[in-house]
């Protein structure tokens, strides 16, 4: 297909302008093949570092490296065709220093052909923010509970329920606005104050865990499939319940194998007479 007659995927300039039109769709994406399914009802898919998680068994996103990164946001890639796409900078790619930061989120924008970088944290990675969109690096912020912080920040709770808490989120709700990002996650924040900041702030909010009220929502695609049984956060809703249908077809395919009833004759290749 020609560039003429190629779809444009959303831009990040095109989700910010959704603010207060309309609530902003948006899922978790990690393959070709999920990208490709997710792509016509999303407005934003987000290479998100919970692939530690949910694709490699870690045991939380601090081990994620650039690598896995830059490889999940190509496969993405080449699933989407209207979906904005951001790749997330895993941990101790950008805290280092504005210019680490720079460097690793061109990296990602140069090896995915991604329309942003997302990245967590608030007053702190203001600065950061500014030199980054400032040469050209959309960002999408992250704050609230912030997952790469889990080892400082006493785990996996709802924040915002004491004064101290619920003060710090605006403040960094406010500096990653003013420093330019183009639209931020709200996670794991109580719903008052989700809603307070979603009506606050210019940009839009996205929220987990956090407000209906939010500009949009997001979650991870393999939990709003129900393929995992074993752990379902509150604020997670199953629109589907995957994994006991791919446990049935395992356990029946490895019945027919067993009984030698697949493959039948349809499934093999004959010499014709």
């Amino acid at each position: 297909m020609s560039a003429v007659g190629a779809q444009r995927r959303l831009s990040p300039a095109a989700i910010t302008a959704l603010k207060g039109e309309r609530p902003i769709v948006s899922l978790t994406a990690y393959t070709t093949p999920i990208a490709r399914l997710l792509d016509p009802h999303c407005d934003l898919l987000l290479v998100g570092d919970s692939l530690g998680m949910v694709l490699y068994g870690l045991d939380s996103t601090v081990c994620v490296t650039m690598e896995m990164m830059i490889a999940h946001g190509q496969a993405v890639m080449r699933g989407a065709k209207k979906s904005c796409v951001i790749v997330d900078l895993p941990f101790g790619s950008y805290q280092e220093s504005r210019e680490q930061a720079f460097r690793n989120a061109a990296r990602i924008l140069k090896e995915t052909g991604c329309d942003g970088v997302k990245l967590e944290g608030g007053e702190e990675m203001a600065e950061t923010v500014v030199f980054l969109t400032s040469r050209g690096i959309p960002v999408f912020g992250h704050v609230g509970l912030m997952p790469q912080q889990v080892n400082t920040t006493g785990g996996y709770r709802s924040l915002g329920r004491s004064d101290k808490e619920a003060a710090k989120i605006r403040r960094d709700a406010r500096a990653i606005t003013e420093a330019g990002a183009f639209a931020i996650v709200i996670e794991g924040t109580v719903e008052p104050l989700a809603r307070e900041i979603t009506e606050t702030i210019a940009i839009p909010t996205i929220g987990i865990g956090a407000s209906p009220a939010c500009d949009g929502q997001v979650l991870v695609s393999d939990d709003m499939l129900g393929l995992f049984n074993d752990f379902k956060p509150r604020f997670v809703k199953h629109f589907a319940e995957l994994a006991p249908i791919v446990s049935k077809a395992a356990e029946e395919y490895a019945r027919e194998v067993k009984e030698r009833r697949f493959p039948g004759p349809e499934h093999t290749f004959q010499v014709k007479k």
